[in-house]
């Protein structure tokens, strides 16, 4: 008996073989890929709006999740030159690696942190909250997930919309529908979500331009 499978994922499912294409699955596998690694120039030029005077910006990454931090890297290092940011790569894959590179970040005063998108850190989100408010640290992170527990901004895929959308595939899958005929759908719907307490905490002062696309803020 196969079992038919709806998927969430963030890396492209053809590389990781869910999948033949993205348009044919052509197996008892379908779902939805959301964006979190290529919004990574995206992220950046937000967070160059947000603080205009920034010089040098932090990016922690995992070096244990090797795909998407090479692709993080490859993209941050060809886009920071060109808004005036130097890149300062910081690496953790534990707690106490977390609470090293806050201390690295903040001895070499590094104007902020743009957060690499990564399953570890984000179990690890209030620890990073904190540590960004104790040590002054203006961050931009991947999901509204850390700004809800206390991070300054996040740009990424609404996954809210990407879990909606898998029980919509269960659905006509249960109906009938093989998982062969229904093409992998690629997040379109992303959020912009600003702390304003934060903000003012920080001594930011966000860009009403800036705020006027958010999609929501947490006052």
């Amino acid at each position: 008996m196969t079992i038919p499978i709806v998927f969430s994922v963030g890396e492209d499912p053809v590389k990781l073989g869910l999948v033949a294409s993205l348009s044919r699955p052509d197996g008892n596998a379908t779902g939805n890929n959301f964006f979190v690694v290529e919004l990574t120039a995206k992220r950046l030029g937000l967070l160059r709006e947000l603080l205009p005077k920034a010089a040098r910006i932090g990016l922690l990454v995992n070096p244990g999740n090797v795909g998407n931090t090479a692709r993080v890297l490859k993209d941050a290092e060809a886009t920071a030159p060109a808004i005036g940011l130097q890149i300062q790569v910081l690496n953790a894959n534990n707690s106490d690696e977390i609470d090293a590179a806050f201390a690295t970040l903040v001895s070499d005063r590094a104007d902020a942190l743009l957060l690499g998108p990564d399953a570890f850190f984000n179990s690890r989100r209030v620890q990073i909250a904190i540590l960004a408010a104790r040590h002054m640290v203006p961050a931009v992170y991947t999901v509204r997930d850390y700004v809800e527990a206390g991070g300054l901004m996040s740009y990424g895929t609404d996954l809210t919309n990407s879990v909606r959308q898998q029980g919509v595939y269960a659905g006509r899958i249960l109906r009938g529908t093989k998982p062969a005929d229904l093409p992998v759908v690629q997040s379109t719907k992303f959020e912009l979500v600003i702390n304003l307490r934060t903000a003012k905490a920080l001594g930011l002062e966000v860009p009403p331009a800036l705020l006027a696309r958010a999609d929501e803020v947490i006052e």
